[in-house]
């Protein structure tokens, strides 16, 4: 797949705002500066369509970004900063989980792990979360550009028994910087995308 024209399309804070296009949606989550937006930018090859901020915790609604006029990408708040208050927590949380249990659009989540360390509490919280409504997960390790190589297979394996992978449930290795794994991910979405044509 070539992504020839991106757009953030639409910014949501309930329901009735969702795209009403039926078109593939595939969701994006990942703990407050895990590099969700430095992800979107390097997938659509673009700079700052995404915008990266050096305070975790602001993205706080559904951004819709139209990618091909054939599908979307969707940024969620990040999870697990502790300065976000608990009642926008509660209230991020609901937005998401209403999407989840409702969504017929969504196709797969795309769940940001960052592959130097073992996956957090929350991480853990969410992947249980995903799986608890069957919904598909490929888990993207982020900053793979910063894991030597020596410790690449070691830090994989933590990850992988730590979340308790489920069958089926792959797991991309991922750089911003030098666009590893932007290939696999765009494989999976062209798939996803070509079964709904």
């Amino acid at each position: 797949m070539k992504i020839t024209n991106a757009k953030l399309d639409i910014i949501a804070v309930r329901r009735s705002q969702y795209p009403t296009d039926k078109k593939p949606e595939f969701l994006l989550v990942g703990r407050s500066n895990v590099g969700k937006s430095s992800f979107i930018n390097a997938l659509i090859n673009q700079k700052n369509l995404a915008r990266t901020s050096s305070r975790p915790g602001k993205t706080q609604t559904l951004n819709f970004y139209l990618v091909n006029d054939s599908f979307y990408i969707i940024d969620v708040p990040g999870y697990g900063y502790a300065s976000v208050n608990q009642e926008q927590q509660k209230k991020m949380g609901l937005l998401i989980e209403e999407y989840l249990e409702k969504r017929e659009e969504l196709k797969r989540v795309f769940m940001l792990v960052d592959f130097r360390i073992k996956p957090t509490e929350n991480d853990i919280q969410m992947y249980q979360f995903l799986k608890y409504y069957n919904i598909p997960v490929t888990i993207i390790l982020t900053k793979a550009d910063k894991v030597s190589t020596s410790r690449k297979e070691r830090n994989l394996k933590i990850i992988k028994d730590t979340l308790n992978l489920a069958v089926g449930d792959d797991v991309v290795l991922f750089s911003s910087m030098n666009k590893t794994g932007r290939d696999d991910i765009l494989k999976i979405l062209e798939n996803f995308v070509i079964e709904t044509i």
